[in-house]
């Protein structure tokens, strides 16, 4: 696994032995509730996987996952000792484990993580997994991922989120009849040049700036644009809303390369604490360059100006080329929602530090203290 780690296959006894010894320093940290000594018997376990993380002959860690049903896997613990964390060894330690579930035979693989515990979540969705759902158990909020390892039910979770059409082997294996590709592949995004703007631009490298706009000027190029921008599949209401949206503030900016828009953001106020990041997009042709990454600053550093304290955002819950930059840039996932959109994922970023630690209180990922623990009225017993 480079710099001297390496992960080898140990017995389910060992796994055990080693949980015994090392667990306390691994997960000492977090807040989970105790249960009595249980009165059943555990079920019977079926096939289990262990591999044991070890730096020359140290033992710093372990992987442990057993089989769920006919078809899945769960990747049930992995702890790795606090002082060799942040050195990228659950990224490397992934695709080996994965490719083993694979060869095994089975079509799922599934895992459960505290909901603002970004540090897994993140490699976990680069490495294909997508959100699943959110529960609340003994280890606090917990988000709920799924990795298939079947490219055509992978598709299906897109259809199912709505951020992909049905087609093909997905629309069979969904009961859909198969729509016509050639009326939508190969037809290219409209030319629009940037229109009259006032103001400093902002640089996004590589010859992309940002400029900040009049709120009717960014709708008029969303108008023009929104179809070539997304793949996504809404709901269409049969009728124009009977109310106008609230008048709230806008706050609007237009990306622009070679003269010509590229894309745009769309923030508004929320609440009185909280804005909301509505809506983001890239013309096909300028994607997968990092531009949404650098963008992210740019809006939370105008949004906090603004004097909001939170900022929001949804996404398809199977978006991870959104969802893994914001989580980088300090979102937090805090929800599901199903709306004409599709299945969405609700994001947090707190601007203020002892609001993020309340959320992974909440989350069960630290235990209260200090200034949360003051805030939400708790006095914990000292640890034995």
């Amino acid at each position: 696994m480079g710099d001297g780690h390496e992960a080898r296959h140990i017995s389910f006894g060992a796994y055990r032995d080693a949980c015994a010894r090392l667990e306390g320093r691994i997960f000492g940290g977090t807040w989970s509730y105790t249960f009595d000594h249980p009165w059943k018997a555990p079920p019977p376990r079926g096939e289990t996987f262990q591999w044991g993380l070890y730096q020359g002959e140290e033992l710093i860690g372990w992987h442990h996952a057993h089989q769920r049903d006919e078809r899945t896997v769960d990747m049930a613990d992995t702890g790795i000792l606090p002082e060799h964390q942040g050195r990228g060894l659950y990224s490397r330690l992934l695709p080996r484990v994965l490719d083993v579930y694979r060869d095994a035979g089975y079509t799922l693989v599934t895992s459960h993580h505290r909901a603002t515990n970004n540090r897994v979540l993140i490699p976990k969705l680069r490495a294909g997994f997508f959100l699943q759902g959110l529960k609340l158990d003994e280890g606090g909020l917990n988000v709920a991922l799924t990795l298939s390892l079947d490219g055509t039910y992978r598709e299906a979770m897109h259809v199912r989120s709505g951020f992909r059409q049905a087609a093909g082997e997905t629309a069979r294996r969904l009961g859909l009849a198969i729509r016509d590709e050639a009326k939508v592949e190969g037809r290219p995004a409209p030319r629009v040049p940037l229109p009259p703007t006032e103001g400093q631009s902002l640089d996004l490298g590589d010859g992309y700036t940002l400029w900040r706009v009049p709120y009717e000027v960014y709708w008029d190029v969303y108008a023009r644009l929104e179809d070539a921008a997304y793949q996504s599949v809404s709901f269409g209401w049969a009728a124009p809303a009977p109310r106008p949206n609230p008048d709230v503030p806008r706050y609007a900016w237009l990306i622009s390369h070679a003269g010509e828009v590229a894309g745009w953001q769309l923030s508004r106020q929320w609440d009185a604490r909280t804005a909301y990041m509505a809506n983001t997009a890239f013309l096909p042709g300028h994607r997968g360059k990092g531009l949404y990454t650098r963008l992210l600053p740019l809006v939370l550093d105008a949004l906090r100006a603004e004097g909001y304290s939170l900022v929001r955002s949804h996404h398809h819950a199977t978006n991870n080329a959104v969802i893994v930059p914001k989580l980088r840039a300090g979102f937090c996932i805090q929800g599901l929602q199903t709306d004409e959109h599709g299945v969405m994922a609700v994001l947090i970023h707190a601007f203020d530090p002892v609001y993020r630690e309340y959320m992974d209180v909440r989350s069960g990922l630290t235990r209260p203290g200090g200034e949360v623990a003051r805030r939400l009225g708790l006095k914990l017993r000292p640890e034995r």
